[in-house]
């Protein structure tokens, strides 16, 4: 069924109806084509859908009646926020759409000693902007309660201190040893509410970046005994976590 988001504090109508406004509208009529009769899903972003008919359909506005509203089942009671390592060219876009599907609810693209690209503060606003339509595409596709947000960019140190305010932070790496710890730590993600997961770029931390990580709290961890790319790291660390931990 159709996903859209809208705003919580103007989503009900006191006849129980909701106004579709602004791009979505496009979406609805000339590209899915939906009629008056049809079925979509409704979210407030905050966890809440509003299973509605659509009623009605103007140049500027879709009016839905709601059948049923629901509290969404797809978010994980831990939330997650993926420090990444500022890879070269498209490579976050694909990580920021895959993240959302795994369950991550926020992405912070993160500017690190071997980080090769380079961004005025032009570029870094368009690039942001740009990644969280993307996230909000796949909260959208996967059937997110919530919509995830793209972070702006920020330094080693600066993650650091965000992370530092998170119940629990793992950072995986080639050099960690102890796949029975690796398990352990995994495991253990179920009693928090809160995770940190960091991610090199192409070249990896830098071994005084793991050190520092290591020193405000994270726990380093093993992916076993290959070399993962950075689009592959995080995606899999996500993706163990999400079935130790969903429900």
């Amino acid at each position: 069924m159709p996903r859209f988001y809208i705003d919580k504090s103007i989503c009900v109508n006191a006849d129980r109806s909701i106004n579709i406004t602004g791009k979505d509208v496009n979406h609805i009529k000339n590209v899915l084509r939906l009629k008056p009769g049809e079925s979509v899903t409704i979210s407030d972003g905050e966890g809440t859908d509003y299973l509605c008919h659509i009623t009605s359909l103007s140049s500027e506005m879709v009016t839905c009646d709601i059948v049923d509203i629901v509290k969404n089942a797809s978010e994980l009671k831990c939330m997650i926020t993926l420090f990444q390592g500022m890879p070269k060219s498209d490579k976050l876009e694909l990580i920021i759409q895959k993240a959302v599907e795994l369950g991550a609810c926020e992405i912070v693209p993160v500017m690190t000693k071997r980080t090769i690209v380079k961004l005025d503060d032009k570029k870094a606003g368009k690039r942001i902007e740009r990644y969280n339509a993307i996230a909000k595409s796949a909260a959208e596709q996967s059937g997110r309660g919530i919509i995830p947000v793209v972070k702006d960019f920020m330094s080693f140190k600066e993650a650091l201190q965000y992370a530092a305010s998170l119940d629990m932070n793992i950072i995986p790496y080639e050099e960690a040893k102890g796949m029975e710890y690796s398990r352990e730590v995994i495991k253990s993600i179920k009693a928090v509410k809160s995770l940190g997961i960091f991610i090199g770029p192409e070249g990896g931390f830098a071994k005084e970046e793991v050190e520092a990580t290591e020193a405000m709290g994270a726990k380093c961890i093993t992916l076993g005994n290959r070399i993962l790319r950075t689009e592959t790291a995080g995606l899999t660390t996500l993706s163990i976590i999400m079935f130790e931990i969903d429900e």
